[in-house]
C-alpha cells in the first residue's frame, strides 16, 4: 500500500458552475448543487471561499485497480475503528485519502498496520 503522507493541508470547497475564480485545484467534482473542489486550505483562504474542516492528504503509492473490490472498504473500516473519517479520492494511478490533519500521523500508522496484516495473511 506504501501510504505517503504529502504536505500541506487541504479543504474541500463548493462554487457556482460558473464562479470565475481562477483556481487550481487538485480535484473537482460537478454536483447538480455546484462544483465541489480540492483545494490547499491557503488557496481557498485566499479566494475568501469557506470550508468546513481541514485534511491531510495521504497517497497510497501502490498502482490500484480502479475495479479492485473491497481495497478502500478495508481501510474505511480500520480507520474509522479508530475513530478517524476518510474521504477517499480514486485517480487512474492511486488512490488518496483525506483525513483530519490531526490524525493525518495516527492514520499512516494504522495504514501501515493494515499493510502489515495483509502481508502476513497472503500465501
Amino acid at each position: 500500500m506504501q501510504p505517503t503522507l504529502r504536505e500541506g493541508e487541504y479543504v474541500f470547497c463548493t462554487v457556482a458552475a460558473s464562479s470565475g475564480l481562477d483556481l487550481d485545484p487538485i480535484g473537482f467534482f460537478r454536483e447538480d448543487e455546484g462544483v465541489t473542489l480540492i483545494l490547499l486550505r491557503h488557496q481557498a483562504e485566499a479566494a475568501g471561499l469557506p470550508y468546513s474542516a481541514t485534511f491531510a492528504m495521504i497517497t497510497l503509492s501502490v498502482h490500484s485497480s480502479l475495479e479492485a473490490v473491497g481495497f478502500l472498504a478495508a481501510i474505511a473500516t480500520k480507520l474509522a475503528s479508530h475513530g478517524i473519517s476518510v474521504n477517499p479520492v480514486s485517480a487512474f494511478y492511486h488512490d488518496h485519502l483525506f483525513v483530519p490533519v490531526a490524525q493525518a500521523e495516527a492514520a499512516i500508522a494504522l495504514l501501515h498496520e493494515l499493510a502489515a496484516e495483509s502481508d502476513t495473511s497472503s500465501p
